[in-house]
């Protein structure tokens, strides 16, 4: 059998005209399509009817992150543009301490027009509830991902300045600015945890009424949370996914819903691909803990190859209970980590039984991702999407998949 690291990514290409990409979402998020396949079989649905497909009894997942205004503009003196693209807290490294600074903080991000700002400071007044801010940046570190130090006045949080000067960031593909609906559009009605720079938009069809409707057909709907980064964006370059490096991103999850998975015999229906890499990372993190109980927390995390690495012969409920029991040893409420994963053709799942996922770009590693869930059918799941006016990516329709 082919070694993971050899798929060559072309393998996973298609043709995507431009004009099937959704542009903007639709006015009722849960009047989207639904793709079903189930045991192989294809066929469709609207959203709304989504809790008819879902077992009674079943736990699913939500990813509850929140988008941040992570894009900023700047202007030099000369009038050139500089973009400066908030990716993850530096100083401090706490996503909830760093949008309670008042002063200064310091972010890993992404600089656009980088050759135009080689040094120095840059500064704009911002407004925010009829004060004049000045809020200025300068370049600590430069590269491919660059150290900037954010400093203002005024004593506003550095949230309430992300709020008044920031721009959401909607995916490139989509070819056009952000627009003011995108700031409610491009959140799901259950987003809390401000800090992904994309929106897990598997979620985005949700509505009140679906999720009701869920808890009412006895679905028991919990959450997890993983900050999506810039690299959810990244395509495939290398021909062979071997030279692909994923993007790290942070989860958090709680003791309480660890016990939730571990009465549910370890099986879950995830709401987006965020929500799996979370899921299945609970496992190996769980691993980690059964091999060496004295661990560090902050070494509980997951590399892109683990789950290739070596056998992993420990049984799911097993390594989420040495999880809890470790958590609890160390006064631990939720777990705070960070997951690089690489999910693809070849891989064993260990806790999602079933995904809410919408349709992902060609020759990526969400494509991958759905690829190793259906046991390689998922040519027959795109075809038919294509076939039959499906709306592709964020703002597209989704597809409900159980193997």
């Amino acid at each position: 059998m082919k070694k993971v690291q050899d798929i060559a990514i072309a393998e996973y290409d298609y043709p995507l005209p431009d004009e099937r990409i959704a542009k903007y979402p639709l006015a009722q998020r849960d009047t989207s399509k639904l793709l079903l396949y189930k045991g192989g079989v294809v066929s469709e649905d609207i959203f709304s009817s989504l809790p008819q497909h879902i077992p009674h009894g079943s736990l699913m997942i939500f990813n509850n992150t929140r988008v941040i205004q992570a894009r900023l503009r700047f202007r030099k003196e000369t009038g050139a543009q500089v973009e400066v693209f908030c990716l993850e807290p530096e100083s401090p490294a706490d996503y909830q301490q760093i949008f309670q600074q008042t002063r200064e903080c310091v972010w890993q991000c992404l600089v656009g027009n980088s050759n135009r700002w080689k040094s120095g400071v840059l500064s704009q007044v911002i407004n925010i509830g009829g004060c004049d801010v000045t809020l200025s940046v300068e370049r600590i570190t430069a590269g491919a991902v660059n150290n900037v130090r954010f400093s203002w006045d005024g004593g506003f949080s550095f949230a309430e300045l992300l709020e008044a000067a920031g721009e959401l960031p909607i995916p490139p593909y989509l070819n056009r600015r952000t627009e003011e609906n995108d700031k409610n559009c491009y959140q799901t009605v259950y987003s809390k945890v401000k800090g992904s720079v994309a929106a897990p938009t598997a979620g985005l069809h949700f509505t009140p009424e679906v999720l009701g409707a869920l808890r009412n057909a006895g679905v028991c709907c919990e959450e997890v949370t993983l900050h999506v980064g810039a690299g959810t964006f990244k395509p495939v370059k290398s021909e062979l996914i071997a030279e692909h490096e994923m993007h790290e991103e942070y989860i958090e999850v709680r003791v309480e819903l660890l016990e939730k998975l571990i009465a549910a015999g370890g099986n879950a229906v995830a709401v987006g691909t965020t929500s799996v890499r979370t899921l299945e990372s609970l496992y190996f993190i769980g691993e980690k803990v059964l091999q060496n109980p004295s661990i560090a927390p902050d070494a509980l995390n997951v590399s892109q190859w683990t789950p290739y690495e070596c056998e992993h012969n420990a049984g799911t409920v097993d390594a989420l209970q040495a999880l809890v029991d470790y958590l609890r040893a160390h006064n631990l409420a939720a777990l705070h980590s960070h997951t690089q994963i690489m999910i693809a053709p070849g891989y064993k799942f260990r806790i999602v039984k079933a995904i809410v996922t919408n349709f992902h770009q060609p020759k990526s590693t969400l494509l991958l991702l759905v690829s190793a869930f259906v046991n390689g059918d998922w040519k027959k799941i795109y075809d038919y999407a294509l076939e039959h006016d499906f709306r592709f990516l964020s703002y597209g329709d989704s597809s409900l998949l159980i193997p």
